[in-house]
């Protein structure tokens, strides 16, 4: 890990709605998320976390605040512009994989530089593509691919373009416990291998073991910040927090 930023959340507030009925999803955070680290968020249902997950990936404006990746300030860019920076130096993982049906997986994985006008490095994109073990599926529809491959399809897909940063929210949700494990691994590899900043959400302690660092939230408020996490210690914080 590096002392540079990837990302950071400065003063970041997120209300919905207005008078009485007004929810405040994020209530003046501060947070920052290292270059080649692996952060995960955590946090009860309520608590924030997707919604700081979306503010940082500029999916989500802030009601208040501002969010930064590097030293590009989200909030200040016009629609066209941040639609760009999400292209060109983000990535994304979500539990649904959002591959295209109709195209392969090696199509799939490189649509996003195709929309983009931009050739894919061959060279990276057979490192990446060897790391997730997809090699002898490249020519495979996503219908002829299981649970796990089609997840690692999507990784794929949010690593080849060389982003700053990837962002993933609950990746393992849907994956029974191999494929999820697998496909941790690959995020934790993305870190180790290609100096990837990952930020992810998730709800589960054998999950958050893989990163660095755990920020935990609590109705809006970041409440705690476990480094070099494993399972017993985050569950730990978690009774913690409950208590």
């Amino acid at each position: 890990m590096t002392t540079e930023l990837a990302a950071r959340a400065v003063g970041a507030t997120k209300v919905y709605g207005s008078g009485p009925t007004a929810v405040t999803a994020l209530a003046g955070v501060d947070a920052e998320f290292g270059r080649g680290e692996f952060t995960a968020i955590m946090g009860p249902s309520g608590s924030g976390k997707s919604t700081l997950l979306h503010c940082l990936a500029g999916l989500d404006s802030l009601t208040s605040g501002h969010v930064f990746l590097r030293d590009t300030n989200l909030g200040s860019l016009r629609d066209d512009d941040l639609t760009r920076l999400r292209r060109d130096r983000m990535g994304f993982v979500f539990q649904a994989f959002n591959l295209v049906p109709t195209l392969d997986a090696r199509e799939n994985i490189t649509l996003p530089s195709a929309i983009a006008g931009r050739r894919t490095d061959k060279g990276w994109f057979d490192e990446v593509v060897g790391v997730l073990e997809l090699g002898d599926r490249l020519d495979h529809r996503p219908s002829e691919l299981s649970g796990g491959q089609q997840q690692r399809v999507a990784v794929a897909r949010a690593l080849v373009g060389r982003p700053e940063i990837v962002f993933a929210d609950e990746p393992s949700g849907n994956l029974d416990t191999r494929s999820g494990a697998q496909l941790l691994g690959f995020l934790r590899s993305a870190v180790d291998s290609f100096d990837q900043s990952v930020v992810m959400v998730t709800h589960d302690a054998t999950a958050a073991s893989y990163s660095d660092r755990v920020l935990f939230l609590s109705d809006g408020r970041v409440v705690d910040d476990l480094m070099a996490p494993t399972v017993e210690t985050v569950l730990d914080r978690i009774k913690l927090l409950d208590a």
